[in-house]
């Protein structure tokens, strides 16, 4: 469809049209119950609704996040710009009425009139199945509960309905936090073991279809790659009952049409356009658009070390040398984010994370390094990166070409689906790649626990393993859980000294999440995950 008949098809959206291939739901939303209803557009939708799930992408972390719960979550601070942020040291109960943290285990007394979508009461039976589905699916969830180190059913203990108690296997300062992200949720046991099957027997087919939760939203219809919809629970109890009623979430691949789609009024929110446009929007005025750096998090540029010519550090530390960092913030970026390269050579090493680089642009240096390495002459690779993000991604990738096409390697653009690249990440098979990682839990070495550890998690899409490295990471974990900060600050240094030496990733930036809503929109929270938390979204 062209650009003026998408407008053209749009332009009757207020007073009740709808778009050629949307369901009634969309006229009767608009011309009925408008203020209720939250219109939201971007370019790529979930590809399954269950965060469990194989290859779950990012915009399925968004429906997990609204349509169910979990026992705890976080309370809420003033963050930049006076924007609610979700306070990273501060929790407060969900499911649960009120919990307990003791030396070796925390104790959760659950809501007694806590239900399921169907009706059915939420049970300690319920918590105890889902936290051991979380621990035994394998792949993304079970990694994530490792991380708070959370990976045995024998932890998940049933006191009796309506108590639940967690037992620690040691003492981490990342398994209380670890229990308030997106992973633990809450899962209707019964309902789900009736779809499940041998085969299959924690119901995986059956959730990534539709969600079966507690939380403030149920879908009510999705069709993959064209819309999610979702209803508000009328009996949710895990916090405030949410101002809006209804959402309808559409997948507008080409970003022209979402710009104009929000400035016509014709949806209330949309991300991931093109920085270029969120800065002409901020100085236009009409809409409110909100810029927050990425916790814990960067945008990267990683390589393949289990296979030539990756695995060797020189032409790896040559990839660093050749990259074309300012151009990428200026032309693709437009100064939203940080920048993670180019540090002073004498400045020190900190305790944090992200922290930028010592690399910088150096053909000279680039050259170099990829003759001692024994590739005078260059060679050919494949740079792939996620469809669901080409409006930064993609002219990345052409800028990152052009660069090393200067130090003779030449390199093909491997555009993958966006439902695709979780998959593909896991089979750890592309040689250069660029891609986001921004870790939930805001601490150096969760980051590195998943990303350069060699328990070679779906995140560590490098393939890099290091005995040392792993050393350094465990042992700040150990080191934050007994309070020894000397040692904590020796080990966080040393894993980030370890990681710019090695560079089987590059660092390029921080980024921003940018958010661009209509005036009338309130309520916008910013999470961990990044995700839009419509549970207190209001139209005004």
């Amino acid at each position: 469809m062209k650009r003026r008949d998408f407008l053209k098809s749009v332009s009757g959206l207020a007073a009740g049209a709808a778009l050629p291939a949307m369901p009634q739901v969309i006229s009767s939303a608009y011309a009925d119950a408008r203020s209720e209803t939250l219109l939201i557009v971007s370019e790529g939708g979930p590809n399954n609704l269950d965060i469990h799930g194989v290859g779950t992408n990012v915009p399925g972390y968004e429906v997990s996040w609204n349509c169910y719960d979990r026992l705890i979550s976080h309370e809420m601070k003033s963050g930049p710009g006076g924007v609610p942020y979700y306070d990273r040291d501060k929790f407060k109960g969900e499911l649960a009425e009120e919990f307990r943290i003791d030396d070796m285990s925390v104790t959760f007394k659950l809501k007694k009139n806590a239900k399921f979508h169907d009706g059915a009461p939420v049970t300690a039976k319920d918590v105890k199945w889902s936290l051991d589905r979380a621990v035994s699916v394998g792949g993304f969830p079970t990694f994530q509960m490792s991380a708070g180190s959370l990976t045995k059913p024998e932890q998940f203990v049933v006191i009796d309905d309506h108590t639940v108690r967690v037992d620690f296997l040691k003492k981490d300062k990342l398994t209380v936090p670890d229990l308030a992200v997106i992973v633990p949720c809450i899962v209707n046991s019964e309902l789900v073991k009736k779809n499940a099957s041998e085969k299959d027997p924690w119901g995986l087919e059956f959730t990534k279809q539709q969600t079966a939760g507690s939380g403030a939203y149920k879908v009510t219809k999705w069709t993959a790659g064209t819309e999610v919809i979702m209803e508000r629970n009328e009996d949710w109890v895990g916090g405030p009952l949410p101002k809006i009623k209804r959402v309808i979430w559409r997948m507008v691949p080409q970003a022209g049409n979402r710009r104009a789609l929000l400035e016509r009024g014709d949806a209330d929110i949309s991300y991931e356009l093109p920085n270029k446009d969120f800065q002409e929007m901020k100085a236009n005025g009409k809409l409110n658009v909100v810029s927050l750096p990425f916790s814990n998090g960067i945008q990267y540029i990683g390589m393949n070390v289990t296979k030539p010519p990756f695995d060797n550090p020189k032409v790896r530390q040559a990839v660093a040398y050749a990259l074309p960092y300012q151009k990428i913030m200026d032309a693709v970026m437009f100064g939203l984010a940080n920048p993670m390269f180019g540090a002073p050579k004498d400045k020190a090493t900190e305790v944090a994370w992200p922290q930028p680089h010592k690399y910088n642009t150096d053909m000279d240096k680039a050259k170099a390094l990829l003759a001692e390495a024994g590739y005078a002459n260059g060679f050919e690779t494949t740079i792939s990166f996620d469809l669901n993000f080409a409006g930064v991604n993609e002219p990345l990738c052409v800028l990152v070409q052009e660069s090393l096409a200067q130090i003779g390697i030449k390199t093909t653009i491997n555009k993958v689906p966006g439902a695709n690249w979780r998959t593909e990440l896991n089979k750890k098979e592309m040689p250069l790649f660029t891609n986001v990682f921004s870790g939930w839990l805001d601490y150096p070495e969760y980051f590195f626990y998943w990303c350069y550890h060699g328990n070679n998690s779906v995140f560590n899409t490098m393939s890099y393993k290091s005995a040392e490295m792993d050393r350094l990471i465990d042992g700040a974990r150990t080191a934050a859980a007994a309070g020894d900060k000397s040692t904590y600050d020796a080990d966080v240094k040393g894993f980030v000294d370890l990681a710019f030496t090695d560079i089987p990733r590059i660092p390029l930036y921080q980024p921003f999440v940018n958010v661009a809503m209509q005036k009338n929109i309130s309520g916008y929270q910013y999470w961990f995950h990044r995700r839009l938390d419509y549970r207190a979204l209001a139209k005004g």
